[in-house]
């Protein structure tokens, strides 16, 4: 007979998410759903870049029930972040603990809230990767995909592993695919929203079009900004970018992967099409501008 001990388990898993449950808060989005939140450290709160929209009020249900005014100290689109400042102090608001090492297979749980009721969900990890580069250019420490069946309200709560530490927050990505932006590539993104308000991203000043032929594949350029670094260095309307330092360039959505963080002030040599011929066009990447 096994000696496994299912309700010792339950109660373990339980006990976890209660124990985490006092970092949480949750609020409406502007889709009029419920997302989560959860206190980072100093008294701010992180929670999913997407559940949130620049200039709107947002009012922070805590753990205790009690509801707050919260400021929009920043947003990074490259890694899914978005930082929140009560304005009334979390003092004795909890801050999870690092995590170890995860593996796939190890038990996952999500946390979250609604309007201040707290909510969990248990299941595993289901793929952990190298590091990676999100679809607007962010550098994401390591893949970690979950087998669990969180809802949307779960968005932006905490993952947890066996022991109750953190091991980022949860995301949806394509298809609704739920996954984990590790801890550590939100540190990054929280220490440049508290210094700046904001993560610059690579900025080209062109609008692109795929193009898929048997001569070329490649981004079409369809528009530039009159004070964009692509006019400036020469491209022309109907230019095709093939290449990005040598490598090729598949289409618009594979230069906005590359046009991330690290790229605003780098010297770039594109390859470009142009009447069947290709050329070299070095440009210095820009810094979009804030809208």
């Amino acid at each position: 007979m096994s000696d496994f001990n299912l309700n010792a388990f339950s109660q373990a898993v339980a006990d976890l998410a209660a124990k985490a449950a006092p970092a949480m808060a949750s609020f409406a989005t502007h889709h009029h759903r419920t997302a989560s939140a959860f206190h980072w450290s100093d008294g701010y709160f992180v929670t999913a870049e997407e559940a949130v929209e620049a200039g709107e009020e947002i009012e922070l249900t805590l753990a205790s029930g009690v509801t707050v005014k919260a400021e929009l100290v920043g947003r990074d689109p490259s890694t899914g972040v978005a930082l929140l400042k009560p304005a009334d102090a979390a003092a004795g608001v909890p801050v999870l603990a690092r995590a170890d090492t995860v593996r796939p297979g190890n038990i996952a749980i999500a946390i979250g809230n609604s309007q201040g009721s707290a909510l969990a969900v248990s299941g595993s990890v289901g793929e952990v990767g190298p590091a990676w580069r999100s679809m607007r250019g962010g550098t994401i420490d390591r893949r970690i995909h979950l087998a669990v069946g969180a809802g949307g309200r779960f968005e932006g709560g905490p993952v947890l592993d066996a022991k109750g530490a953190l091991i980022g927050m949860l995301l949806f990505g394509p298809r609704g695919r739920a996954l984990v932006m590790p801890y550590e590539t939100i540190e990054r993104a929280v220490a440049t929203l508290r210094e700046k308000g904001h993560v610059a991203r690579g900025y080209l000043g062109a609008g692109l079009h795929p193009v898929r032929d048997r001569d070329a594949h490649g981004a079409m350029v369809m528009s530039l900004d009159d004070a964009g670094p692509a006019k400036a260095a020469g491209l022309s309307l109907g230019d095709i970018i093939v290449a990005w330092n040598g490598e090729a360039v598949h289409g618009p959505r594979d230069l906005i992967r590359r046009l991330g963080p690290d790229s605003a002030g780098a010297s770039v040599t594109l390859g470009v099409v142009r009447g069947g011929e290709q050329r070299d066009v070095t440009l210095t990447i820009g810094e979009k501008p804030l809208s």
